[in-house]
């Protein structure tokens, strides 16, 4: 499956990302322009991110896990990322590697003005791993040994937000340090397999759906029949999660397997590497329509025609033609 370049842009809750390193079954995208990422704690540890003047003079309006509007000293000026904890939740502890759904304010530390929000994309929050090869690295330092359900203050430098390319976009130049008013939710510990497959209850067998069996570790074994595909996207449960609802437009964190109908190949899969954090409109259309309104829990096969995969150019790297159906099976972990 072809590596994506993570999107960059300011009308998307995508904005935090620097590179995207796993395969995903999406279309392309621009390049990122972001920092050097900095060192970080082993996967399955953290490094704790202490307070400092500028993290301890945000001063928020707004409840947490909503809009949030901030004032702060500035100009910001500091050689490393502070964080203060405004309120703490009570989820996991977010560690590296893990996987985190939040909500963000992002504000110039130069001039103090906002430059973006999730909250002003309706659900859109981002689905992000605590990883600073992927993401902001002031944004991974504020987060990490966070607990879910928290509300924290982060103030970054330059150096650990966008770096020396800045982001003309959002309107940050090369020596802007950054502001967040971060809304950490669900953490998906990523060294608990439990959490990194699909627990919900077991639906009854449809005729004509491709089987599936799954190994311990939730990798699947999938059976599709000798028939002609469906014409139409087709979406099963085959596991029902008694999580919450993932909503179209929303982001999540799943699992997944794809194979081509006809010559039953498998051409990608996030297990033996890390679950897939899905942002919208970052899949081709059949692979969200198959998440939206499914439970977090769940696992669901959805079978894609053409139109809502990868059309009539297919994918020739990853041996998809223009023709050919393709079969998902996605356990949905976090959304």
């Amino acid at each position: 499956m072809r590596k994506l370049p993570v999107i960059f842009a300011a009308s998307a809750a995508l904005a935090l990302t620097l590179a995207g390193c796993a395969g995903s079954p999406a279309p392309s995208a621009s390049p990122t322009a972001g920092a050097t990422a900095a060192p970080q704690a082993a996967a399955g540890s953290c490094t704790d991110t202490p307070s400092g003047k500028f993290s301890d003079s945000v001063k928020v309006t707004g409840d947490a896990g909503s809009a949030a509007d901030a004032t702060f000293d500035s100009p910001v000026d500091i050689d490393a990322t502070q964080r203060t904890v405004l309120s703490e939740g009570d989820g996991p502890k977010a560690n590296v590697g893990d996987f985190g759904i939040l909500n963000f304010t992002m504000f110039n530390g130069t001039s103090g003005k906002k430059v973006f929000s999730t909250y002003d994309q309706g659900s859109a929050s981002l689905s992000m791993v605590v990883d600073a090869t992927q993401f902001l690295p002031g944004l991974v330092k504020g987060v990490e040994c966070l607990n879910g359900g928290s509300r924290i203050a982060v103030a970054a430098p330059a150096s650990e937000g966008f770096g020396d390319k800045g982001n003309s976009a959002l309107g940050i130049t090369a020596t802007d340090p950054l502001v967040f008013v971060v809304d950490l939710g669900q953490v998906l510990p990523a060294n608990d397999p439990s959490q990194l497959k699909a627990n919900g209850e077991a639906q009854p067998a449809v005729d004509g759906v491709p089987t599936v069996v799954d190994a311990e570790d939730g990798t699947p074994t999938v059976t599709i029949p000798d028939t002609a595909p469906p014409a139409d996207l087709t979406v099963t449960v085959l596991k029902k999660g008694a999580g919450k609802v993932v909503e179209s437009g929303q982001p999540s964190v799943v699992q997944y397997q794809g194979s081509i109908w006809g010559t039953k190949a498998v051409f990608d899969q996030s297990w033996g590497k890390q679950p897939f954090a899905v942002q919208p409109g970052s899949t081709v259309q059949g692979f969200e329509a198959a998440i939206a309104g499914q439970t977090v829990g769940s696992q669901v096969i959805v079978s894609i025609p053409p139109a809502q995969g990868y059309g009539d150019k297919g994918q020739p790297q990853a041996g998809i033609s223009g023709t050919d159906t393709l079969v998902f099976v996605i356990d949905i972990l976090a959304g």
